[in-house]
């Protein structure tokens, strides 16, 4: 931990509207990142993959986080630019990146002169996935760079709000398209236009908001960021300098357990994203465990879209209110709670085969995931040394891919051994919430409710 070197000036509280815009660009982030988890495997299994295999597509993702966010976290600690400040100059560069494959993964079968459809979207996959690693860390640091400790967990919880409304726009628009006449089906092979356009809106959207939340911020400058945290500059500059594995050596004790708790929440959320589409498609449309294609598949995949823009709206709803029952009743109690509720939410999914009533376990699914976007980085904000608050996110950040990689590697063996039916990775899901839960008493918060 860095020394306390000179006396901590408080930062100046910042009004509603200037933490809105903190964390504005974020909402487009997500809109992309919803786009993304409700429809790659929809996507990939249209250009030809098994469902036995999605998950190892969707290991590239994470794999590629896995290397980027320390990097992206480290660099932003040592970077300063008059014009985008600290943080900044990776939001936007991220925003631009994610948007170029956000364009172009929808129509990978017009590259197949080039290379083959389904790698082609693969390679999308990657670069979206990591480009939207590189936005995710620097909008975590963003909010705790700028905040006093008594803002934080409102700061946090308006980000929250913020990622759900992204989430459920995202999840829905497919849905909404098809709605209002754009054809949800295309020959076999090809992605429906209704899918196209979505991805097209939302890489727009996701540019403008990053824009807003780059433009619209002003970062503390080197002297007055040291000066709000307590440092001297010389101070600073040395945390900066750290390697990673001297980071890792020094890591506070409070980010190995809540380790622990994300490994299988975000466990839990990787399975969901991957075998969503076929556990509703099998378990109440009925198809067949190869059919990728039927306009009952499309159906179904549309439906997903929905449900996730479903956990979106009450994770949002809750988001409102979690800083204050954070506040009364602690950080731990909530989340912990929270992940209780999101594992009744994905066990309740075998229980059903009517396609509105799986709305009813969106709810506990939409609690826990307000949660986890939430505690544990309000939790962590308060444990880190100033001079590598986005290194230690980045590295934290590493609980969030790990378990994806875990999963796709885990989830291959299971989906087999379960015969293809999907609707029993998600029953895992809930086991792992469950667990996640549980292990939220073994990290110790500083701050008492």
């Amino acid at each position: 931990m860095e020394k306390q070197t000179t006396m901590k000036a408080t930062k100046p509280k910042l009004s509603f509207w200037q933490i809105w815009n903190l964390s504005f660009g974020f909402l487009g982030v997500q809109f992309g990142f919803a786009l993304q988890n409700a429809n790659v495997s929809r996507i990939l299994s249209t250009l030809g993959a098994d469902p036995h295999d999605l998950p190892i597509f969707w290991m590239i993702a994470p794999a590629i986080g896995l290397v980027v966010q320390p990097v992206v976290g480290a660099m932003s600690d040592r970077t300063w630019n008059k014009h985008f400040g600290r943080r900044g100059p990776f939001i936007f560069g991220g925003a631009i990146a994610a948007t170029i494959g956000m364009f172009l993964m929808p129509n990978a079968s017009a590259f197949t002169a080039y290379i083959p459809a389904i790698w082609f979207g693969a390679l999308m996959l990657a670069l979206m996935d990591g480009s939207f690693n590189v936005t995710f860390q620097p909008f975590r640091a963003l909010v705790a760079d700028m905040l006093p400790e008594e803002q934080i967990n409102k700061g946090y919880s308006v980000q929250t709000f913020l990622i759900n409304v992204g989430a459920v726009v995202g999840s829905a628009l497919p849905f909404i398209l098809t709605g209002i006449g754009i054809q949800n089906t295309a020959p076999e092979g090809q992605v429906p236009d209704s899918v196209i356009w979505s991805f097209y809106i939302g890489g727009t959207t996701l540019l403008v908001t990053v824009l807003w939340t780059v433009f619209s911020t002003k970062e503390y400058p080197p002297k007055e960021y040291a000066m709000y945290n307590g440092v001297d500059e010389a101070e600073v500059a040395k945390e900066e300098k750290k390697g990673f594995l001297e980071l890792l050596k020094e890591m506070p004790t409070v980010m190995w357990q809540l380790a622990a708790v994300q490994f299988f929440s975000w466990f839990a959320l990787f399975m969901m994203w991957v075998f969503s589409t076929s556990a509703v498609a099998q378990h109440v449309w009925g198809t067949s465990v190869d059919d990728t294609s039927s306009a009952a598949y499309n159906e179904a995949a549309n439906w997903v879209g929905i449900l996730f823009a479903g956990y979106g709206v009450f994770a949002a709803l809750f988001s409102l209110v979690m800083d204050k029952i954070a506040n009364k009743y602690g950080r731990k109690f909530t989340y912990a709670i929270a992940l209780f509720a999101g594992g009744i939410g994905y066990v309740s999914m075998y229980f059903i085969t009517d396609q509105n009533m799986l709305m009813a376990s969106m709810l506990g699914i939409g609690i826990a995931w307000a949660a986890i976007l939430a505690m544990p980085y309000a939790i962590l904000s308060e444990n880190l040394p100033s001079g590598a608050m986005g290194a230690y996110m980045g590295i934290f950040n590493l609980t969030v891919v790990i378990p994806q990689l875990l999963s796709g590697v885990v989830g291959r063996f299971l989906i087999g051994l379960f015969d293809k039916q999907a609707i029993f990775m998600l029953v895992t899901a809930g086991v792992c919430m469950f667990i996640a839960s549980a292990l939220v008493f073994i990290v110790k918060d500083k701050k008492k409710a």
